[in-house]
């Protein structure tokens, strides 16, 4: 697999990168071994980018990849972790006071095996503590060694500019896909401006692309997009629809859907690493050929006049998820 970077001093990475939140039992029933066949997969197909978070599951998601690691310690040297604190977890919601940011990391830290990962994040900005605060209490864990670098997710590209004044920061994470194109108003240009990678979640939009026939309906209650208003069934049919045509597109040129919009995510800028989760080996596998796609000029054209910005109905929040995410337009 061809390698990017995560950030233009932070460590080389297979450019299609994994979320490893669905190995944790988000969007289905899983099992450890189930995580593990797809982690053993990533390693063989150059995938070393693994993202996960503190949240997911909550804790399961890093509790399966440290039991993979430990019973493959080759992989501590050939995975790029990357994990996320800033979730209390019961009752639920967000801090970025520095106590309760050491204990979350140090917690990681066990749950993973590991005295060290390579990229932490910030799940969600508390917006009572300045920013400038949360990069001190960050800058402290990197210079301690337990971080290599400093990551945000789902912040805005002001947040951004004033935490690049304090230290440098190697990733923003930010929802961007086909239907999701926030980001290009702001975070993708600030993100190359400053030498920090753009790590692109849901770039598979949230499975839409992919070849599974969804069925919002039959979604299990505790799965979040029952309550995303692109989910909702009027709204879900009309994109549908419209992604239907993306799909029939693919086809006709050999890909899958989902190889497709992973191949268009990484060709808006060599700073940025989709990340798509799955919870299967057999998925990861089909996301991994995205980096054999090369889009042609005529290519970008034909998708854009099937799905134009701004073609997807409805947010991709509901006002109660997008209370934690910062917009910006």
């Amino acid at each position: 697999m061809k390698q990017r970077r995560l950030g233009k001093d932070g460590p080389p990475v297979g450019e299609v990168g994994f979320g490893a939140m669905s190995i944790a039992g988000a969007f289905g029933p899983t099992d450890d071994e189930t995580g593990h066949r797809a982690l053993a997969k990533a390693l063989e197909l150059g995938v070393t980018h693994i993202d996960t978070a503190l949240i997911y599951g909550p804790h399961r998601s890093e509790e399966i990849i440290g039991d993979f690691l430990r019973k493959n310690p080759s992989a501590k040297q050939k995975f790029v972790i990357a994990t996320k604190g800033a979730f209390k977890v019961e009752p639920r919601g967000i801090s970025n006071e520095a106590a309760f940011l050491r204990e979350s990391l140090e917690s990681s830290l066990r749950r993973l095996g590991v005295e060290h990962i390579p990229l932490y994040y910030i799940h969600r900005r508390e917006q009572a503590i300045p920013i400038e605060d949360v990069m001190e209490t960050l800058v402290r864990f990197k210079t301690e060694g337990k971080i290599g670098g400093i990551g945000f997710s789902e912040i805005s590209p002001a947040s951004f500019e004033r935490a690049v004044k304090v230290a440098p920061i190697m990733a923003v994470q930010s929802e961007y896909s086909l239907w999701s194109r926030l980001p290009e108003l702001g975070m993708v240009q600030a993100t190359k401006r400053h030498g920090a990678a753009l790590v692109a979640f849901s770039p598979v939009a949230r499975g839409v692309f992919s070849d599974v026939v969804l069925d919002p309906a039959s979604f299990p209650d505790k799965d979040f997009r029952k309550g995303m208003p692109r989910f909702q069934s009027g709204v879900f049919a009309r994109n549908m629809r419209k992604v239907e045509a993306l799909k029939a597109f693919a086809r006709s040129k050999g890909w899958t859907p989902a190889a497709l919009a992973l191949a268009w995510v990484l060709s808006r800028g060599d700073h940025i690493v989709p990340i798509p989760g799955t919870r299967t080996a057999e998925h990861l596998a089909e996301n991994a050929g995205a980096s054999d796609i090369h889009l042609s000029t005529d290519d970008l054209a034909a998708i854009d006049a099937i799905l134009p910005p701004g073609w997807a109905e409805g947010n991709r929040y509901s006002d109660e998820q997008q209370k934690s995410s910062e917009l910006y337009c």
